[in-house]
């Protein structure tokens, strides 16, 4: 069955979401891959899918699917452009357009992969999903405008390693992706705004308000279901956070850090004097 017949629509018989959504990861376009996920959450909405969180799924392609380009290479090897050029421009709002689409990724993984969660977890990933999928649209869209496509830099795969690495438990990656990476996002889209502001690409820093106003939504999700899950398994969540950072190798935080953010993302007052705070 092709993704379209999949998501198009109430007419269709109910699609199963975790079995669609691991279609989906699988998909290596990005653009097919964008479009499938928001179709794929209309059907949601209309009533059109059902949810069978029991199963284990069977795994059949390569997972991520993802183009040939961009390159993956280390962060290190990032070539640093002038945010005084177009190039330079183009190649930040790339790397923007990179983060959403493995940020797709992560949402549909978080999907299929863990069994026996309550059917609003798998509800909230997938608008997770559509949001992100709508955000890369907008970045690909606007890349275009300044005359390249995404592929035409290369990207680093940081967050997939991390979403890699946290395969195995469901705590341990909402601990770490969400509210570890995606958090980092808070923090660091207040100054990219301010520089694409600055070197005159309004179009860029109103794309960076409503990717900001999401990914406070998606990181509050993410906080939600840790929570959850400590509650769960009878555990401290400050203390069982730190746990998972080491035992993971997660990167260790530096600031600034966008404290109103991280408090409208559900953060505990405990958690932010930690970091503002971090020998205490």
């Amino acid at each position: 069955m092709t993704l379209q017949a999949m998501t198009s629509g109430a007419q269709q018989a109910r699609v199963e979401l975790r079995q669609a959504a691991l279609q989906m990861l699988c998909q290596r376009d990005p653009n097919t891959k964008a479009q499938a996920v928001q179709r794929l959450y209309e059907a949601w909405q209309a009533g059109a899918t059902r949810i069978d969180p029991q199963p284990n799924l069977e795994v059949k392609d390569a997972i991520p699917g993802r183009p040939d380009k961009p390159e993956l290479v280390s962060p290190l090897l990032l070539e640093r452009r002038s945010m005084r050029t177009a190039e330079g421009r183009a190649a930040l709002i790339h790397a923007l357009a990179h983060i959403e689409f493995n940020a797709i990724n992560l949402a549909l993984d978080a999907i299929w992969r863990f069994v026996d969660m309550p059917e609003q977890y798998y509800a909230d990933w997938l608008k997770i999903a559509a949001e992100e999928a709508l955000h890369f649209s907008m970045l690909q869209a606007h890349l275009q405008s300044l005359g390249y496509q995404y592929g035409d830099f290369t990207g680093h795969d940081s967050l997939w390693e991390m979403v890699a690495k946290t395969s195995d438990d469901v705590l341990a990656r909402m601990a770490l992706v969400p509210r570890t990476l995606e958090a980092r996002g808070l923090d660091a889209s207040p100054p990219l705004r301010a520089k694409l502001a600055q070197a005159g690409d309004l179009k860029a820093a109103a794309i960076l308000d409503i990717l900001l106003r999401d990914e406070i939504g998606h990181v509050a999700i993410g906080n939600h279901w840790y929570g959850w899950l400590c509650e769960q398994r009878g555990l401290e969540p400050i203390s069982t956070y730190t746990k998972l950072t080491t035992q993971y190798e997660a990167p260790k935080l530096r600031g600034p850090f966008n404290f109103p953010a991280r408090r409208a993302a559900g953060f505990s007052e405990a958690e932010l004097a930690l970091l503002e705070h971090p020998s205490r």
